[in-house]
C-alpha cells in the first residue's frame, strides 16, 4: 500500500479498525476529537459500532461490558478524560479483560491546556485507579510509529487479557506525517471466558472484579504480578541511538524524543557526544537498556515536556551507577533543541 498524508488522529482510527476494532466509545475532549469524528464515520462502513456515550465514565463502562463480550474495543480521550476513565480501567484490568485505550495528552493539572504535555506520565504507568495493577503504555514517536503500535496493542491486550494504553501528546494527535498501513493478520486468540452467550453448551461465564474473601483476592493478585511478570519479560520495547562513545546519554520519549535527536545532531557538531535511550513501552520500562551504558557516559538527562516524572523510572534503572539530571517544559511548553543543548552543556561546564 502507498504512503498516506494523514493526521495523526485520524491514522489511529484507521489503524484500529485495521486491527479489528468493531466498536468504540467515547466522548469528545480536545486535543482528541478526530479520534472519535473519524470513527463515527468509518467504523458503521465495516459494520462496528460507534457510540458516543454522556461522559468519560459511561463511556469506559460501556468498553468494560463490549471487552466482556470478546471483541475488540477501544476508547480514546484526553488527560481529564482519562482521569475520569480510570475506576473503568482498575475494573477491567481486575476482572482481566482485553481494550485498547488512547490518550493524547495536554497540559495539566486540572483543565490544564489543549496544548502537547507528557504530564500524565505517572497516571499512565502507575495503574492510575485504585488497586495492585499496571498495563501496558506505548509512547509512539511518529505518526507511523503509532499505526504500528495500535495494531500491536491490540493483540497484546488480547493475548494477556489486559487493558492497553497507546500514549501520545498533542503533536502526535494534531501532525500531518505520510503514514503507511501493513497488512498484518490479527492474533488469533480463543476467549472461552467471554460472556457471548452460552449456546447451550456451557455453563454462563461470570466476569466480575469482586473478590469478597481476602484469601480469594489475595491469590487473584499474585496470578496478576506473574501475568505482568511475563509482560516485562516478552512487550519492553526500546530504541536505543548514538550510545557507542556518549558523554551524556539523554532519555526522552514520544515526540520529545525528535526533538532530542535533533538536540544530538547539534552537539555532535560541537564535538560533544550524546546518546539517547527512547521507551517504547513506558510500562513495562526498559531498565535492561541502562545495563548497556559506555565508559564515557558521565551522567543521564531525562527530558520531558513534564515537571520531571519519567526520572523516577531513569533513576531506578541507573541504580546510582551515574548521577541524573533533568530538564523539561510544562503546561503546553515545548522544549527546543537549542534549550537542550544549552542544558547538556551546562552539566558538562562547556556554557
Amino acid at each position: 500500500m502507498a504512503k498516506v498524508l494523514m493526521k495523526g488522529n485520524e491514522a489511529i482510527g484507521a489503524a484500529a479498525i485495521k486491527a479489528g476494532c468493531k466498536y468504540f466509545f467515547g466522548y469528545p475532549i480536545t486535543p482528541q476529537n478526530e479520534i472519535p469524528e473519524y470513527m463515527s464515520r468509518e467504523l458503521p462502513k465495516v459494520g462496528g459500532v460507534f457510540l458516543q456515550a454522556e461522559s468519560e465514565i459511561a463511556a469506559i463502562n460501556m468498553v468494560y461490558g463490549a471487552a466482556g463480550c470478546g471483541v475488540r474495543v477501544m476508547t480514546s480521550s484526553s488527560s481529564p478524560g482519562i482521569a475520569l476513565k480510570q475506576e473503568g480501567i482498575s475494573y477491567i484490568a481486575g476482572a482481566e479483560l482485553p481494550c485498547v485505550i488512547v490518550n493524547i495528552s495536554r497540559g495539566g493539572p486540572g483543565l490544564g491546556s489543549i496544548q502537547p504535555a507528557q504530564s500524565d506520565y505517572y497516571q499512565s504507568t502507575r495503574g492510575g485507579g485504585n488497586g495492585d495493577y499496571f498495563h501496558p503504555v506505548y509512547a509512539p514517536a511518529s505518526i507511523q510509529e503509532t499505526v504500528d503500535l495500535m495494531q500491536e496493542a491490540f493483540d497484546v491486550a488480547d493475548k494477556y487479557r489486559t487493558p492497553v494504553m497507546v500514549l501520545g501528546d498533542g503533536m502526535i494527535g494534531q501532525m500531518m506525517e505520510p503514514v503507511e498501513f501493513f497488512e498484518r493478520e490479527p492474533l488469533k486468540v480463543e476467549k472461552p471466558w467471554a460472556t457471548n452467550g452460552t449456546k447451550g453448551k456451557r455453563k454462563p461465564n461470570i466476569i466480575n472484579s469482586l473478590f469478597i474473601d481476602p484469601q480469594a483476592l489475595e491469590d487473584h493478585n499474585h496470578r496478576l504480578e506473574e501475568k505482568f511478570e511475563l509482560m516485562k519479560k516478552n512487550e519492553t520495547r526500546v530504541e536505543t541511538f548514538n550510545m557507542e562513545a556518549a558523554e551524556v546519554v539523554c532519555v526522552a520519549y514520544g515526540t520529545t524524543a525528535r526533538i532530542v535527536k535533533n538536540a544530538i545532531e547539534n552537539c555532535k557538531k560541537e564535538g560533544i557526544e550524546v546518546g539517547l535511550i527512547r521507551p517504547i513501552t513506558l510500562w513495562p520500562f526498559p531498565e535492561a537498556a541502562f545495563d548497556e551504558i559506555s565508559d564515557t557516559t558521565k551522567v543521564f538527562l531525562s527530558v520531558e515536556m513534564s515537571m520531571g516524572q519519567m526520572i523516577d523510572d531513569v533513576k531506578i534503572a541507573v541504580a546510582g551507577r551515574r548521577p541524573v539530571e533533568f530538564y523539561g517544559r510544562s503546561g503546553g511548553m515545548i522544549p527546543t533543541p537549542e534549550g537542550v543543548v544549552q542544558k547538556i552543556k551546562s552539566i558538562l561546564g562547556r556554557e
